[in-house]
């Protein structure tokens, strides 16, 4: 990556993925985020520079800079992409930790973030603007669409399908070949072994709906 990037949001994943550029040798140009406290503060000698939605900073993406959005939640990540796209007309770059192995026939979309010890196999598909986790296992064609979360240690199996927008807790195995509905939620320690509907929250071994 020639161009420098700044990070959009400053908490949760966003150090995470600062030192993962800087492993890259991909320079931080500064961090945007909404809570005002932060403005104007350092991370790691990296300036807090102001909003998220600023039209001053934000006119140096595709100039300037790239941009990766590093916010865990998942209805305010979409708007900023969706920001960046139509205003902008960029899409977020990936961040991808050194230490993580991607099959050289796997296909990976826009805006990813990839942690440490992170697998993903043979044919697997990741959309665009998921999470993985450290040490998560996407398996050989596995499919993740786009805005999907993965937890530390998850297991998901090859022929394995999930949805837009899934979040799937830490230490979760989905057994080969089920489908995940979009919005769905798989709870930590969950063992997923049968569809999720659209929406549906499950946890356990076997993993079943939580009555709301």
């Amino acid at each position: 990556m020639d161009k420098p990037v700044i990070i959009l949001g400053a908490k949760g994943i966003a150090q995470a993925a600062l030192e993962i550029f800087n492993s890259n040798d991909v320079i931080t140009f500064g961090f945007l985020e909404e809570d005002e406290a932060m403005h104007g503060t350092e991370i790691n000698e990296v300036t807090v520079l102001g909003n998220p939605e600023d039209e001053g900073f934000l006119k140096l993406i595709g100039k300037k800079c790239e941009a990766f959005v590093a916010v865990d939640d998942n209805k305010y990540r979409q708007f900023l992409v969706k920001m960046l796209n139509d205003n902008r007309k960029v899409q977020p770059v990936n961040a991808i930790h050194q230490s993580s192995y991607i099959s050289t026939n796997a296909v990976l979309g826009h805006g990813n973030f990839i942690n440490a010890r992170v697998t993903i196999g043979t044919a697997a598909q990741i959309g665009s603007h998921c999470i993985l986790h450290s040490g998560a296992i996407i398996e050989h064609q596995a499919e993740l669409s786009d805005f999907v979360q993965v937890g530390a240690g998850s297991f998901i199996n090859s022929n394995v399908k999930i949805g837009k927008g899934v979040f799937i807790g830490s230490g979760v195995t989905i057994v080969s070949g089920v489908t995940i509905g979009k919005n769905a939620r798989v709870g930590a320690g969950s063992v997923v072994i049968s569809d999720v509907q659209d929406g549906e929250t499950v946890f356990g071994n076997p993993a079943a709906p939580i009555k709301k």
